[in-house]
């Protein structure tokens, strides 16, 4: 009879303590679930946040460097236009909105987008005011060889 009575207050004590104990796993399912929406989220948003002028670029050899920060994008297009971001901007405005930005951190990295059809004229001008300025990570955007083959070019007018 002891042996029954000592068999069931274990089992007694047992169910309580089942009763009682916490899960003591996280639960990471919610986590995952929150990590590929938002995975999703910059993957669509990505491709939005490049340059939106549309140029014809140079085709080079050279391969893509890595920014530290965000660089400042100069886009020149084959009429002469200069937009700075995305923003239409003249020769003589381009330097002190580059400060601007910038706050006379002249060691930003700048991005100079010259269209493949742009007059050499209007690059060099650039390129000396931007250098000149004080400006020192001076860097020319170009398309690679391996990319898709270009349109032939349009003849001019005349």
């Amino acid at each position: 009879m002891a042996g029954g009575i000592t068999a069931s207050s274990r089992h007694g004590r047992g169910r309580r303590s089942a009763r009682r104990s916490r899960l003591s796993e996280i639960n990471v399912t919610p986590f995952v679930d929150v990590m590929l929406v938002l995975l999703i989220v910059f993957m669509v948003t990505a491709p939005l946040l490049t340059v939106s002028i549309p140029i014809e670029l140079p085709r080079t050899e050279a391969k893509q460097s890595a920014a530290e920060t965000e660089p400042l994008a100069i886009t020149i297009q084959d009429d002469g236009t200069i937009f700075l971001q995305e923003t239409r901007v003249t020769l003589e405005e381009l330097v002190p909105r580059l400060r601007a930005i910038s706050h006379e951190g002249y060691d930003r990295a700048i991005y100079i987008r010259g269209d493949a059809r742009t007059q050499w004229d209007t690059m060099a001008q650039v390129l000396a005011n931007v250098s000149s300025s004080g400006f020192t990570k001076l860097q020319l955007v170009t398309d690679t060889n391996d990319g898709p083959p270009r349109p032939p070019p349009q003849a001019a007018s005349p």
